[in-house]
């Protein structure tokens, strides 16, 4: 009889895999740090995290959700769509309104594209391939002005634009790879409407003009508390994510043992990094191979994935052309792992989920190469 792995895999309780997986993880970092030092810095590392990070990365999230609620009410959102929208048939094959959705997802987060798309007078104009692709094409800017304002925060000014850049570039090829996978697996999607366009009549009466002070205070209070969710949102990745990304990252305490102190670990990213880090220092410029960490947190979650450079600054591996790429690739990606599946889920579409993962991997790569090398030519000058 021929032994299948598959058939022996499948008869095993998902629930002893999955015991072994989180057990096999404890051991070993146990092994190395002990296991008090090991609980010890876990519990460091995430208080430290919420109180310096993510309480920072918090309050400007409610900054900028403030700016976001004040340039919806004040028409700049619509002067930007109108600016963009000559852009998005030759760049993205995306009609004119999705300037709209890349504005409000950089504004704010990744499902305010799909906001937008459940408006029947939004999506009646796109055909079904480009509709499908808004969900690539929203996440490439999901969070965007949070990144840019922290970067900035950070001390970089011109590399957090160039990563803007990149962000774009890469979102071209993601957007357009995601309707080349549409159109081959559905070819009858190329000329199908996504929905019939509704008509709504508009209400009688004459809405009632709140006066200027007013407009301006509530704006800023709404986007404000807007701000409030998505910085409690972004929570349990930072604490999570980035606590089990450090311990993975970062070595042990100064004198060469473990202490049970925060940000204690047992390096084994910079350790695989180090055997692949000309493909990284190539591709991305990085010299220092710990800085593979961001890209592969900012697949679950771009909040986590800035959660690690105020340390990563603090261990002088940081340099600008690492912020031009952490920008591009952070925005670009910007957990679309954790949200593509429910955003295609929400507008119907959840077989498309590997395409489009497949499509948003291979743009933020994308991103990251062209805001490395735009980088290179930006220091020459």
């Amino acid at each position: 009889m021929k032994f299948s792995f598959r058939k022996l895999y499948n008869r095993i309780p998902s629930g002893i895999i999955c015991l072994i997986i989180v057990f096999g993880i404890f051991a070993y970092l146990g092994s190395i740090m002990g296991t008090p030092n090991m609980l010890n810095t876990i519990m460091n590392t995430a208080h430290d995290l919420l109180l310096n990070t993510v309480f920072y990365l918090m309050a400007i999230c409610v900054i900028t959700g403030a700016i976001g609620r004040i340039f919806m009410e004040f028409g700049v959102v619509d002067l930007l769509e109108k600016i963009l929208r000559p852009l998005m048939k030759p760049l993205f094959n995306l009609p004119g309104v999705a300037s709209l959705g890349a504005v409000m997802t950089f504004l704010s987060d990744n499902p305010a594209i799909i906001s937008l798309a459940q408006d029947k007078r939004f999506s009646s104009y796109f055909k079904k391939y480009q509709f499908i692709s808004l969900t690539n094409f929203g996440t490439a800017f999901g969070m965007g002005l949070l990144v840019i304002v922290f970067m900035v925060g950070q001390g970089y000014y011109a590399e957090p634009f160039i990563g803007l850049f990149g962000a774009i570039c890469g979102c071209i090829v993601s957007t357009r790879l995601m309707q080349h996978f549409v159109l081959k697996e559905f070819p009858n999607y190329l000329e199908e409407a996504a929905c019939e366009s509704e008509d709504t009549e508009t209400a009688s009466g004459i809405e009632e003009k709140k006066p200027l002070f007013q407009r301006i205070l509530d704006s800023l209070l709404d986007g404000g508390r807007t701000g409030v969710d998505v910085g409690l949102a972004i929570i349990p990745g930072v604490l999570i994510i980035s606590t089990l990304v450090m311990l993975l990252t970062f070595g042990p305490s100064a004198t060469g043992g473990y202490t049970g102190a925060a940000y204690e670990g047992v390096e084994l990213l910079p350790w695989i990094g180090g055997k692949i880090n000309f493909i990284f220092d190539w591709l991305f410029g990085f010299k220092d191979p710990h800085l593979i960490a961001f890209p592969i947190t900012a697949l679950g979650a771009v909040g986590a994935a800035l959660g690690l450079i105020p340390n990563f600054i603090q261990a002088g591996w940081i340099d600008g052309n690492a912020i031009a790429v952490f920008t591009a690739i952070g925005m670009c990606w910007s957990g679309y792992l954790s949200t593509h599946t429910a955003m295609l889920d929400s507008l119907g579409f959840r077989k498309l989920t590997s395409k489009a993962i497949i499509a948003h991997t291979v743009g933020g790569l994308v991103a990251a190469f062209t805001a490395h090398w735009v980088y290179v030519l930006y220091s020459l000058f």
